[in-house]
């Protein structure tokens, strides 16, 4: 397996979009749940948002649920993240992974972790 590799951060004003992207080798995400991950200066790593393997089952934190948007391409093994009407405190460094085990909505479940993209959210 490859370490996914994240794109599409970057600054950008309150209520501005964003659309991030998480490309990964076959056998990497190949029949697994993948999910987003953001991490704070000074704070805990917090999951965002996932999608199971076909795509239909999806799942969003609270705190996002109705300005993000996760999807993902099988043939290109790439998931992405859209995010609309961003907030200051969207600003974090995303990751994103593979499920492993157990609780998907916990980022401890998670494996195969990429670098990550920084999103800054100017107010």
């Amino acid at each position: 397996q490859v370490q996914p590799v994240e794109s599409g951060g970057g600054l950008v004003q309150a209520g501005g979009s964003l659309r991030l992207s998480c490309a990964a080798s076959g056998r990497t995400f190949g029949g697994y749940t993948v999910g987003w991950s953001r991490q704070a200066p000074g704070k805990e790593r917090e999951f965002v948002a996932a999608i199971g393997w076909t795509g239909i089952t999806t799942y969003y934190a609270d705190s996002v649920k109705g300005r993000f948007t996760i999807s993902r391409d099988n043939a290109r093994n790439t998931v992405y993240l859209q995010m609309n009407s961003l907030k200051p405190e969207d600003t974090a460094v995303y990751h994103c992974a593979r499920q492993s085990a157990g609780n998907l909505y916990d980022p401890n479940n998670y494996d195969y972790w990429g670098q990550g993209t920084q999103v800054t959210v100017s107010s």
